[in-house]
């Protein structure tokens, strides 16, 4: 049996779970880090990986999965090790160490845990339509990852929240036709976006089907032809349609976390803010998994909670050794 040793286990390898790593590697402590998708980034790659970030201090602009590169790029001289693919299923503490057992059997163990898992397991809320399995993965998308799969395509659009109107305004560049369907005129999402979106529809550059909900499904062999859609009054509408994005949201669970013994607040982890650690010692938490008063859910907020959760593990992994806090500017990064 073989058994991974290390400083720190990160679970999670979204933005916050990244760049725990880099805070760690300027503090001399090594990481490995666990994924349930084949692929670092979380949502930022798996939901929107070309959708633009603005509120990244010094980036005016970044899309997700530029972000995820930059971090990758910064993390990698310290030399992570990934296991992805797989979910943490025990964890329990031993002498001194907390031991972590995958779902793929991996054995690892290390003097800290941090918990970045984002909002846990996700996967999408789907439309109760029949027959829509024979279409997914096909001409049914729950998540974007390149514009171009979508040039020239009759793309129709389900949901009135930010996801659904960002993709919107951004498919209708490179689209046929755009059509939106919400079963009101108001949408959940930033006021700025909802201005964009109206003007497109006067212009008619984006098609609003309102208020209409989904229906039913048209097509052949997984490729659609129409989508149905139906008004409070019963009345059913035809849409042509070569794809259908229903973004209904995400249907999030915490797994085994949830059975960790944390203390949880509304299937959040609580944390103590001045060091990150949850109710059990050795066990810290990060980024959206994670509440405290006032806590911001922001990737940047997730950026300071790794570092706060990393000086404080130093002292686990470095007893006897005080720690000399030196600024990155001064410390750097050894090419």
């Amino acid at each position: 049996m073989t058994i991974h040793k290390t400083d720190i286990i990160i679970i999670g390898a979204g933005p916050a779970g990244l760049f725990a790593v880099f805070e760690a590697g300027m503090l001399k402590m090594k990481c490995h880090v666990i994924d349930t998708l084949d692929f670092i980034g979380g949502q930022c790659n798996a939901l929107y990986p070309e959708k633009p970030i603005y509120d990244i201090p010094a980036c005016p602009k970044i899309l997700a999965a530029d972000l995820i590169t930059n971090l990758e790029e910064q993390a990698k001289p310290f030399a992570p090790v990934y296991h992805l693919d797989q979910r943490v299923e025990r964890l329990e503490k031993l002498s001194g160490v907390v031991r972590v057992v995958t779902s793929r059997n991996t054995i690892i163990e290390a003097k800290a845990v941090i918990i970045a898992a984002g909002c846990g397991a996700f996967g999408p809320h789907r439309p109760p339509l029949a027959d829509i399995e024979e279409y997914e993965g096909k001409s049914i998308f729950y998540l974007v990852k390149s514009r171009a799969d979508f040039k020239d395509k009759k793309v129709v659009i389900a949901g009135g929240g930010d996801s659904a109107v960002d993709w919107a305004l951004s498919l209708q560049e490179v689209a046929a036709k755009v059509s939106v369907i919400h079963r009101r005129d108001k949408f959940r999402c930033a006021p700025e976006s909802a201005d964009k979106l109206k003007k497109l529809a006067n212009e008619g550059k984006i098609e609003m089907v309102v208020p209409y909900q989904l229906e039913g499904l048209k097509g052949k062999n997984g490729q659609l032809s129409h989508v149905l859609v139906k008004d409070f009054s019963n009345n059913i509408k035809e849409i042509e349609a070569d794809i259908l994005l229903p973004f209904y949201g995400l249907a999030m669970e915490l797994g085994p976390i949830a059975h960790w013994g944390l203390g949880l607040h509304r299937n959040l982890i609580e944390v103590e803010v001045s060091t990150m650690r949850t109710s059990e010692a050795q066990i810290y938490g990060i980024g959206d998994i994670i509440t405290y008063k006032n806590k911001l859910k922001l990737i940047l907020s997730g950026f300071a909670e790794a570092a706060t959760a990393c000086h404080d593990i130093y002292h686990l992994v470095y007893p006897d050794t005080p720690l000399h806090f030196e600024y990155s500017t001064t410390k750097g990064v050894e090419k």
